[in-house]
């Protein structure tokens, strides 16, 4: 039978259709989004996840593809989200609205999350999605973690995050706030979410070190190339770089704990 049928013969007997009694924790969770897979995996049973998004478990893109193991996932449709006959569905801030509507048209419980524009609103957002999960404990648990204060030694490294094309994060940008908890300071020359910082600039102001998303350096396109020119190779060489996987930093979670951990152990080796 193909997934359209499977759905209209749930439907029709009522499974898509039938609600959580109130006050009950989901046990049918769906999520058709990366960052909604990652808090999933973090602050539900296991037992309650129905489905995880086509991302899931895939190194590159999710800093939880480890726990998503063994568990089912989707292509996002609606279809298929219907024939899993779930009591919640987690969904991006503004991916998949068409599917999202189809869902909730046909009684399902459909929940956005934000994306996070900072620390307090990531643990903000971890909160709230434990509570919908029916574990407001484990979701307190993540974010108090998440609170770390920066290591009291007096030492502040400067650091720069720099990506593909010479964009740097802010200071004020959540890889801004993971890097000041961490314990450097943040060598950019602007104080806000980020803007492109020039090849002239970097090499001028000097920061102590540079956060890049890989290790690989190489103009593998062009939007590497600007990291592996010879300029920037010569001060900043492998050993002056702290790679911080992007997977670490697109989502609100584990990830975030992940990324602090590997730039205070980078900064331990670092000079005094």
């Amino acid at each position: 039978m193909k997934r359209p049928a499977i759905a209209a013969a749930l439907l029709a007997a009522g499974f898509a259709l039938a609600a959580a009694p109130a006050g009950a924790s989901p046990q049918r969770v769906v999520s058709l989004n990366l960052c909604a897979d990652q808090l999933l995996l973090a602050l539900a049973d296991r037992s309650q996840i129905a489905a995880l998004s086509a991302l899931a478990r895939d190194p590159v893109a999710s800093a939880a593809a480890e726990a998503a193991q063994g568990l089912p996932q989707t292509r996002g449709t609606a279809e298929e989200a219907l024939a899993l006959a779930p009591d919640l569905v987690l969904l991006g801030p503004l991916d998949r609205l068409g599917t999202g509507r189809v869902l909730a048209a046909r009684g399902l419980r459909v929940e956005r999350l934000a994306l996070p524009a900072s620390l307090a609103e990531a643990q903000a957002l971890v909160r709230r999605t434990a509570a919908l999960l029916g574990h407001p404990e484990r979701g307190e648990a993540l974010a108090r973690q998440m609170d770390l204060p920066p290591p009291q030694d007096g030492r502040t490294p400067s650091a720069l995050p720099y990506e593909r094309r010479g964009y740097a994060a802010g200071p004020q940008s959540v890889l801004g706030e993971l890097i000041a908890r961490a314990g450097f300071r943040h060598a950019g020359p602007g104080t806000g979410l980020g803007g492109f910082v020039s090849l002239e600039t970097v090499v001028a102001r000097r920061p102590d070190v540079l956060i890049v998303g890989s290790g690989t350096i190489g103009a593998a396109d062009q939007g590497a190339a600007l990291l592996a020119h010879p300029a920037l190779v010569r001060v900043y060489p492998a050993e002056r770089r702290i790679v911080v996987p992007d997977a670490l930093t697109v989502c609100p979670g584990p990830g975030f704990l992940a990324a602090i951990a590997r730039l205070r152990q980078a900064r331990e080796t670092l000079s005094p």
